[in-house]
């Protein structure tokens, strides 16, 4: 076994791979950029040493700098996580030449599936079912035009070299396949360097099976089943499940035999992930093998029982596989939910900012000795993979993700049921985040009835998007409940007469009479008055025309925890007013609402009227219009690329172009005004 090996990555599989060395007794070294100099994979290793500034192209992707840093430091391996550089053919090999060892399949294998089109000969060859499509090297785009009408639409573009959902079109007519692939291309070439596509048939109603796969250096070659990935917005997983909702033990041994074979076919060494469409009628094709551990790992080790990371340390250090195809069993179900920093109520655009507050449920992290498989044991209930920390910034130069949270269940829905307890005892304040439509998703009968593919979450658009609630007047009671524990915590047992003062709390009482307080708060653009009563025992709360008793309130501030009474009904939520937003955390989700105090002054968001302003840090990548274009409404204008994915920013209505601030590679902030508008 190693004795320090280096860590090419950040985040959670950083803090990750440093856990289970530090188990087995191996030293880490932590590389970083200035972006991440504080972060949490940097405390969780033994040292750490920097890269350089926070572009990924100045930093993490600097193969030469990080073999340098592992050969200046003694390490004798390289892991490299997911991302990065962990699917680059040219630096597993130089790493091989430098005379250390790359934590990972060999450089033949990643070259092999480097490229989607290579990858899909490679498996026809090895009779691995295929999609129809054109995956040559013609890349003519009227050549390319013609073999999409010639598979039939819809179609689907696809970057060669891609991932992650990047790179990827779906195209339903001929009319809307020249802008499609100009867009993927490009893309494609910002993401991976690379704008070489390939064109499929794009299956209907498609679930994304895929099947974890390792192989040792004696040439064992085993499967640890399937995990169900159908759950994603833009191409990119959402939640990912094992075992996959309907297996049948056939279907489950021909995946997982295809999947064996695909990696045979390479000569594999480690773990990769062999990544298959499946059709409602239960055929399946192959889509793509990531020669990496995947994000969603954790899904399978819960079920198994297997500490995979460990796995891959093993089998780089020349052991032979911990089990074999016999020995593995599969153990009850396992649910992951990637919580990001991003507004799914804005098309799931990425958030930055400062997680100003950050408490994460009762959480168990993943023990292989108290799990199925190796004890006989149940595993945790509940596990959180996080790479932040209160106080920690999520930037716009690396993925949005915030955590994730994995659940563990006896069979699915008491999975389903964990996850949704854990969601709601996940509490966020700064970015926005998906976690109230986490929760709702886990609701949905779509989703817990097991109907499940790619297209879920837009079918089921109204249910898990649904416009922002008017706030009920229980809600806002306790919002008045929340501020005056803001304000006085003291003064939450009594109003007039109790534990503290009265001389000395901020409660408006008086000691002869009641005493009336307005307090006003937002949603959207709606307000919502709510007058406060104070009197000897309890406040009395007018909101939407109903007047509602609180009383018995209690305030925890190491768990932030308000209880009490609305009328008769018992409510226990936990409470964060930063800044001029109140942030209630309870069994039903987070809720935001606007509140100022009295003198403050409410920042004026709006604005200038007429412009179209930026969602999100990024830079301007094509300019689709000029200054004095008349345009319709929902016309592209102008594309921005944030976070390697591209968002288009299209007309509000009929108008007039009147300006156009920057130009095409500009650099620009969230709220920058992009385009000058006049309505027609």
């Amino acid at each position: 076994m190693f004795d320090k090996i280096l860590i090419a990555n950040r985040g959670e599989i950083a803090c990750r791979v440093a856990a289970t060395a530090r188990r087995l007794g191996i030293r880490t070294v932590a590389v970083y950029s200035d972006a991440d100099a504080r972060s949490r994979h940097v405390a969780a290793c033994d040292e750490a040493w920097r890269l350089g500034p926070a572009p990924a192209r100045e930093s993490y992707l600097r193969d030469d700098a990080i073999i340098e840093i592992a050969l200046r430091t003694g390490a004798q391996a390289i892991h490299p996580g997911y991302g990065f550089l962990s699917e680059n053919e040219r630096f597993a090999r130089v790493v091989a030449e430098r005379g250390l060892v790359f934590i990972g399949p060999p450089a033949s294998a990643i070259a092999a599936m480097g490229s989607k089109s290579a990858a899909k000969a490679l498996m026809e060859k090895a009779q691995v079912p295929l999609v129809p499509g054109y995956h040559g090297s013609e890349q003519d785009p009227g050549y390319l035009k013609g073999q999409a009408d010639v598979i039939g639409y819809p179609v689907l573009i696809k970057a060669s070299s891609g991932g992650g959902g990047k790179g990827m079109r779906i195209v339903h007519k001929p009319a809307d396949f020249d802008a499609m692939l100009a867009s993927c291309k490009r893309e494609a070439k910002n993401a991976f360097g690379d704008e070489t596509v390939l064109i499929e048939r794009y299956v209907q109603r498609p679930r994304h099976v895929e099947i974890q796969v390792f192989a040792d250096t004696q040439g064992n070659f085993v499967h640890l089943f399937e995990r169900d990935c159908s759950v994603q917005r833009r191409h990119q997983k959402v939640i990912e499940e094992a075992p996959a909702p309907g297996m049948t033990p056939e279907r489950r041994r021909a995946m997982g035999e295809a999947a064996v074979a695909a990696a045979r076919a390479v000569g594999y060494v480690g773990a990769g992930t062999v990544e298959f469409i499946a059709e409602p009628d239960g055929r399946f094709y192959f889509m793509e093998m990531n020669t990496r551990l995947q994000v969603e790992h954790p899904v399978t080790e819960m079920i198994t029982g297997q500490d995979l990371v460990e796995w891959q340390l093993r089998v780089a250090a020349g052991e032979r596989l911990p089990l074999l195809q016999g020995e593995l069993q599969l153990a009850g179900h396992a649910i992951e939910a990637r919580v990001y920093a991003e507004n799914p109520e804005k098309g799931f655009l990425p958030s930055t900012g400062l997680l100003r507050h950050m408490a994460a449920p009762p959480a168990v992290n993943f023990t292989v000795g108290a799990s199925v498989g190796a004890s006989g044991g149940e595993p945790a209930g509940v596990r959180i993979d996080s790479g932040v920390r209160q106080g920690d910034t999520i930037t716009p130069f690396y993925d949005p993700m915030i955590a994730k949270l994995i659940t563990w269940g006896r069979d699915r829905d008491e999975a389903i049921a964990r996850m949704g307890r854990a969601l709601a005892d996940l509490d966020v304040v700064g970015p926005a985040t998906n976690i109230a439509f986490l929760k709702r998703l886990m609701r949905a009968p779509a989703f817990s009835g097991a109907d499940l593919d790619t297209g879920l979450i837009e079918r089921e658009r109204e249910v898990l998007l649904p416009p922002a609630a008017t706030p009920s007047p229980t809600v806002l009671a306790i919002a008045a409940a929340a501020v005056l524990s803001a304000e006085d915590p003291s003064a939450l047992g009594a109003s007039g007469a109790g534990r503290a003062d009265p001389w000395a709390l901020r409660t408006g009482w008086r000691p002869n009479g009641w005493q009336s307080r307005p307090m006003s708060f937002r949603r959207g653009d709606a307000s919502y008055p709510v007058t406060l009563s104070y009197a000897a025992h309890g406040w009395s709360v007018r909101a939407e025309d109903e007047t509602l008793l609180l009383s018995e309130l209690s305030w925890d501030p190491d768990t932030r925890r308000l209880a009490g009474l609305v009328g008769d009904t018992a409510f226990a939520v936990r409470t964060v007013l930063e800044g001029e937003t109140l942030h209630l955390f309870g069994p039903d989700g987070p809720q935001q609402l606007g509140y100022a105090p009295p003198l403050a002054h409410a920042g004026d968001d709006a604005a200038e009227g007429g412009s179209l302003v930026a969602p999100m840090p990024g830079k301007v990548v094509a300019l689709l219009c000029a200054q004095g274009d008349r345009v319709s409404r929902g016309q592209p204008l102008l594309v921005m690329e944030a976070m390697k994915m591209e968002h288009t920013i299209s007309a509000p209505a009929d108008g007039e172009v009147t300006g156009l601030p920057f130009a095409l590679g500009d650099q620009v902030d969230e709220g920058a005004q992009l385009i000058g508008f006049a309505p027609a």
